[in-house]
């Protein structure tokens, strides 16, 4: 488990000096946890991971005890894929001084109760900088701070031509075809495909490479449709919800419930394949 977070064992009371913004925030995550964004941070708040405090304007403003608060969450989800409850739950005991659910220290280590402030997954990272030598909250607002400084995506962005997404894909024209023929990839009504489906694309001319024909890949797009399926149902309380961050939210659960579905996916073909190899 990643250590205590600042503020959980009693730290200085400037660690718990709220003045950094959110933007001063992502900037000081970014560097252990390229994937996090502004809505993942709102996110955490909004599941009471994390409870920055508020100007009389409504920006947040967070502490140094709220960065490494975030950094034992995220580490948590990263290395140990633990869902939000239980995180909350050792956030919690780490808080009232009590050792961590279902974990002992290891031989010699301090209770958490008595280690000083430790940032998780920082051993040798320096202290996120003041908002003045990072973000500074004149010149960038928090509104106005976007959530991704990297795009995700280098390639192509909007939909395709046939012969185009095919060159991209290294798909041949009659295996994209194929493709859709069978129900994995899906044109627009104007024929073209979304850049978006290239992954989709790609991984089915690799397969053909080693003679497997879109047509024997009908299993996949079937069983990916019952999980869409099965995950819809528990994301979509959360969008009929009146919330102003309701969608962010959604977006957050998606993601997560995503990740792990490829994760078992992967771990149960993997487990079967080995099968062939046993003697």
């Amino acid at each position: 488990m990643p250590g205590a977070p600042a503020g959980a064992s009693g730290d200085g009371a400037g660690a718990r000096t709220p003045r950094l913004t959110i933007g001063a925030v992502l900037a000081a995550l970014r560097d252990d946890f390229p994937d996090v964004t502004i809505s993942k941070i709102r996110f955490l708040e909004a599941e009471g991971l994390v409870s920055p405090e508020r100007t009389a304007s409504g920006y947040r403003k967070f502490s140094r005890a709220d960065v490494d608060r975030l950094r034992y969450v995220l580490t948590a989800q990263r290395d140990h894929y633990l869902p939000l409850r239980v995180i909350k739950e050792h956030l919690d005991a780490l808080d009232r001084g009590l050792p961590v659910p279902g974990a002992a220290p290891a031989s010699g280590d301090p209770a958490p109760a008595a280690e000083p402030p430790a940032a998780p997954g920082r051993s040798a990272a320096p202290d996120p900088p003041a908002p003045e030598e990072t973000v500074p909250e004149e010149t960038v607002p928090e509104e106005t701070v976007p959530e991704q400084t990297v795009p995700e995506e280098t390639g192509p962005a909007g939909p395709l031509e046939p012969a185009d997404f095919a060159a991209a894909a290294g798909l041949e024209p009659g295996q994209l075809a194929d493709c859709v023929q069978f129900g994995l990839l899906v044109p627009d009504a104007d024929g073209r495909l979304p850049a978006a489906d290239l992954p989709v694309a790609r991984a089915a001319a690799g397969l053909a490479r080693h003679g497997i024909e879109p047509r024997h890949l009908r299993s996949f797009r079937t069983g990916a449709d019952r999980e869409a399926g099965l995950v819809e149902q528990v994301v979509a309380p959360v969008l009929r919800s009146r919330a102003e961050d309701a969608r962010a939210r959604a977006a957050e659960k998606l993601a997560e419930l995503s990740a792990l579905s490829v994760q078992l996916h992967r771990g149960l073909l993997e487990a079967r394949l080995r099968d062939l190899l046993r003697p």
